[in-house]
């Protein structure tokens, strides 16, 4: 019993990433400048606006480049979420004002044209960085002039860049880019063209202090209007739904009430009185599921994800995640997920032996696996098709390396741990009551009752609780919106819990009703069946409210919303059966079995 104790520890790592987290909050570059110091400027990426996962190298595009291109050094988030940084060819000196300034005069070939005239046509941006501070802008536009014919449309493409600095003493604040929309190049034509690239550098100086600079990125996302209105739509959403929980509790309620009442007076009259409802099935509904070792390890990975979520809410509401915190959010995916994988295989391998189990070893390699194999095959493939596309999506080989170094070194000796520590924890299922020999025979159920009905019944109260935050999450990760009302995700979070818990229950209490005792995957389906909604909303966002397009993006957006979808099954069906489990222990520990 001593080694039960070793799961807390699991947290308390967990707890220990939490407080090193929650110091990086202030801003990676806090240089001080004097007048003239050359401060840091990269170019990171471009790519077509709508497609957020497509992007390439700056230049990939035939742009000016500086004579040595340097690479900054990145951390492993910065380089999943597909940030490549290089020396910028432009020099942006602290305090020192340039005016149409010569950054190269450049022959285009034909093939060079075709280039970026295919990529105007895409509405393709460029992203930089400036003391950490990012920068937006077109790389030029598509005339249309009221032609619907877009073999009539013209093409150009921005020679002439504005940067618009603002300063207080010693400090870059904020940092804006305006294209001088009458420096053009035509590119309408498959002819070679000459460029003359310029840019101008304006300062001027502010009271901002530094360590509001990041706020202006935090405010477009809770602007007065619009923060009313998602306050407003949030409320209302959760209100009815909670008006519906709370309608179905009080008749739960009422039911078990009578069935209490009602056995209670049974067990008082004659014994030979035949028992009926889910008294009648005390013997069979702790009869030990099918498949114990894949329910198990489906428990470990739920729970896992679950304690996983928790931490990166914790590091949300603590700061750690503000705007263009480059890849601060996959840095802690990465750590906490291989951090927290002792919880998944303790839980798995206790609850296996709780289920008599005796093949320990293999129902721990099935936990590691249940998540671990559907995301490692689905980034193979994802990679793969980024690779094609010469997109910085492709992971270099080097990070490949130390992420199979973390699942090798950290992630893999903490799920033995858990597993030793779950085998050795020695505690025993606590049922109520006996299991009979043989189990009963479940009486014909009309076809509402069957797993497929009731996973759509259980799904859709908790996804219409959450539906209308979707879309700002589902506009910040496949879009260019910035999302940091994270007290408002934590309270959706919390609520999407509580309707998820209620309705499985109630739906379980139905089913032994019924008489129906096979309920332990059932009500981990019907948790997790929220999961599923969440992937048909996918289909609705990508054709009815984003402009994504092409194979690349496509198969990223249906690829990684699959695996994230799939986690929530995993987290939602184990708090389903947790909650379950705990409803069905208490009403027959309320009555007499005999």
């Amino acid at each position: 019993m001593k080694t039960a104790g070793n799961c807390p520890s699991f947290l308390a790592i967990g707890v220990l990433i939490l407080c090193c987290f929650s110091h990086v909050r202030s801003d990676a570059s806090d240089h001080r400048y004097k007048d003239g110091d050359t401060v840091p400027l990269y170019a990171n990426k471009v790519g077509p606006f709508h497609n957020p996962s497509e992007t390439y190298r700056y230049f990939d595009l035939p742009f000016c480049s500086p004579d040595h291109v340097k690479e900054k050094k990145e951390a492993l988030g910065e380089v999943l979420n597909g940030d490549r940084l290089v020396s910028a060819p432009y020099k942006l000196n602290f305090k020192e004002e340039k005016d149409s300034s010569v950054v190269c005069k450049k022959k285009l070939s034909k093939n060079e044209v075709a280039i970026l005239r295919k990529a105007v046509g895409k509405d393709y941006y460029f992203q930089m960085y400036y003391d950490d501070l990012p920068i937006w802008g077109f790389i030029g536009k598509v005339d249309k002039e009221g032609k619907t014919d877009p073999s009539e449309h013209k093409f150009f493409l921005y020679k002439h860049i504005q940067f618009d600095v603002l300063y207080n003493k010693d400090r870059v604040i904020e940092i804006s880019a305006r294209m001088d929309p009458h420096s053009l190049l035509d590119l309408t034509e498959d002819k070679e063209a000459e460029a003359e690239f310029m840019y101008t550098v304006k300062w001027k100086e502010t009271d901002t202090p530094f360590d509001k600079r990041m706020d202006k990125y935090s405010m477009s996302s809770s602007l007065p209007h619009h923060l009313e209105i998602h306050w407003f739509s949030i409320i209302n959403s959760c209100v009815t739904v909670l008006l519906l929980t709370g309608f179905l509790a009080t008749i739960l309620m009422r039911v078990l009430k009578n069935d209490f009442i009602k056995y209670g007076q049974d067990e008082e009259a004659a014994d030979d009185q035949e028992e009926t409802g889910w008294k009648y099935i005390h013997g069979d509904v702790f009869r030990f599921p099918k498949y114990n070792s894949l329910f198990a390890a489906a428990l470990g990975s739920g729970t896992q994800l679950f304690t996983l979520t928790v931490f990166i809410f914790m590091l949300a509401l603590v700061g750690v995640f503000y705007p263009y915190n480059r890849g601060a959010l996959f840095t802690a995916l990465v750590v906490i997920y291989a951090l927290t994988s002792g919880i998944a295989g303790y839980v798995a391998t206790s609850f296996y032996c709780q289920l008599e189990g005796k093949n320990w070893v293999r129902n721990l390699l099935l936990t590691g696996c249940l998540f671990c194999g559907p995301l490692f095959l689905t980034f193979c493939f994802l990679n793969t098709v980024a690779i094609a596309y010469s997109a910085t999506a492709a992971l270099p080989f080097g990070t490949i390396v130390v992420i199979v170094l973390i699942w090798t070194l950290v992630t893999s000796p903490l799920l033995v741990l858990g597993g030793i520590a779950g085998k050795n924890s020695k505690a025993e299922f606590q049922a109520p009551c006996r299991t009979t020999k043989y189990p009963r025979e479940i009486p014909p159920l009309p076809w509402y009752r069957s797993a497929i009905p009731q996973m759509a019944m259980a799904g859709f109260l908790p996804f219409s609780a959450i539906y209308i935050e979707l879309y700002y999450i589902f506009a910040s990760v496949w879009g260019h919106r910035i999302y940091t009302i994270y007290s408002i995700l934590f309270i959706v979070f919390i609520i999407l819990l509580i309707v998820t818990a209620f309705i499985t229950v109630a739906l379980t209490y139905f089913q032994l009703a019924a008489e129906d005792h096979e309920w332990w995957w059932r009500s981990f389906l019907c948790g997790g069946s929220t999961g599923l909604f969440i992937y048909a909303y996918c289909l609705y966002y990508y054709y009815a409210r984003s402009d994504m397009s092409g194979f690349m993006q496509t198969s990223f957006f249906f690829g990684y919303m699959a695996c994230i979808c799939y986690g929530f099954f995993l987290m939602l069906g184990t708090v389903g059966f947790r909650a379950s489990l705990f409803f069905v222990r208490h009403i027959y520990k309320s009555i007499k079995c005999e």
